[in-house]
């Protein structure tokens, strides 16, 4: 990424956990918790702290393991705007969408979860409004609380007061606890969809995986490998069977207009799309439980619901009408893939910042350096040098066009969120 290149960089998937969210998180005694930890002696700072998410990583299930090597440390890169504007300034990057990384505030009682999430939408937006153009965001919705609650704040991300900070949303693959097929989340699909056809800016839904797959699918020695198997399968399989579903069940026949951007280039969904496509074509069991038993069909005797045809516009439409890709993909064949099943100008740049820092030194691991699988923690010296993390996804753009076609490779790098989000982008690297 030499820095004299002037074009634009736009990241759009890059996290915060701003810092009412650490407030929530550390608050907590039960996962998903921080645990705050001891400093090594009276006269050195306290490690970081480290975000458990899972009950299977917290302190009662591994009483034998110490607090310093369970879930995840959290560094100041993960909250702190100055790091992300360091980040941002090393790596060339002009302009950033943050979103809230998983778990989101699925994990709250239905009184606490909306005014958690005005609160921390707003932040995103304060955060954004000082950040003189350079950072926008995805809102998150209060998932666990009433339907009407819900509802308002997607009003409210989408209203003139979160305009031209709010891009769009997150939303993890779970929904409301039964995935993104599931029919309670039409309503909110709908009213998304009305708001993307009216808004200033096109409040993309984007959808990104919760906690993975679960362990027992990769076999009794998962942990052998590390984080790989959970990170580089578990999590875009997760967005692969989640997208699935929702053009399975019809969710894009019911909400044509819907938009949405998936996570880690679609994870499997260009490699199987002709696949998934075709054992459409030669499926001969289609039901929809909301037909249970009418007309006498099938469904009255199966209790599985009455038969019907599968979705009715075909894969390969919904993937050019409706979706958007990341190119977090780290090679030039996923962006080629990505690329081939949505078009060209509907792939967009992403880095996963926090996530995958340098892993040392020189790229040497050093003991105490993370806790494996990329997932380690910045002592701000990360922001100083360049993250191969990000460094591969921009080589992975330009050689997916090679030399000959520079527009495309502006066109994923920037140009395209600068269209489709509207954003006033001068020029230059930010750096």
């Amino acid at each position: 990424m030499p820095p004299a290149d002037p074009s634009p960089i736009v990241d759009i998937h890059t996290h915060i956990y701003p810092p009412s969210y650490i407030s929530l998180l550390s608050s907590r005694t039960s996962p998903p918790q921080l645990l705050q930890l001891p400093p090594p002696s009276p006269d050195t700072p306290p490690p970081p702290p480290r975000l458990i998410i899972l009950p299977s990583d917290s302190p009662s299930a591994n009483p034998s393991t110490p607090p310093s090597l369970l879930g995840r440390p959290i560094g100041p890169e993960y909250s702190s705007v100055p790091h992300i504007l360091s980040f941002m300034n090393t790596h060339h990057i002009t302009t950033s969408i943050l979103s809230l990384a998983n778990p989101w505030l699925d994990f709250l009682p239905a009184h606490e979860s909306a005014p958690w999430a005005r609160r921390i939408n707003t932040e995103l937006r304060t955060i954004s409004a000082s950040s003189s153009g350079r950072i926008h965001a995805f809102g998150v919705l209060p998932l666990t609380a009433p339907l009407d609650s819900i509802l308002d704040e997607l009003s409210f991300l989408a209203s003139p007061a979160c305009h031209p900070y709010i891009k769009g949303l997150i939303l993890g693959t779970t929904g409301l606890g039964a995935g993104l097929d599931d029919p309670s989340l039409a309503p909110i699909f709908s009213a998304l969809q009305q708001h993307q056809s009216s808004a200033n800016n096109p409040l993309l839904l984007f959808i990104h995986p919760h906690y993975g797959l679960p362990s027992s699918v990769f076999g009794p020695r998962m942990q052998d490998s590390g984080h790989v198997l959970p990170l580089a399968l578990g999590f875009p399989l997760e967005t692969t069977i989640a997208f699935t579903r929702m053009w399975l069940a019809g969710v894009f026949d019911r909400f044509p207009g819907l938009k949405v951007l998936l996570a880690h280039a679609g994870g499997a969904v260009p490699a199987l799309a002709g696949r998934v496509g075709s054992c459409v074509e030669h499926e001969r069991g289609f039901y929809d439980a909301s037909e249970k038993g009418k007309d006498g069909g099938e469904g009255a005797e199966s209790g599985r619901g009455a038969r019907v045809r599968g979705p009715k516009r075909s894969l390969e439409t919904v993937l050019r009408e409706n979706v958007y890709l990341d190119a977090v993909s780290y090679s030039a064949t996923g962006v080629r893939a990505a690329v081939e099943v949505v078009g060209r100008e509907r792939v967009l740049f992403g880095t996963d910042h926090p996530f995958f820092p340098p892993v040392g030194v020189g790229g040497k691991k050093e003991e105490g350096d993370g806790d494996g699988g990329g997932e380690g923690h910045g002592s701000g010296k990360e922001e100083e040098s360049e993250w191969t993390s990000v460094t591969t996804n921009v080589e992975a753009v330009k050689n997916a066009f090679g030399s000959e076609d520079i527009d495309s490779i502006k066109g994923v790098l920037g140009g395209n969120a600068i269209r489709l989000f509207g954003l006033d982008v001068d020029s230059g690297g930010g750096g």
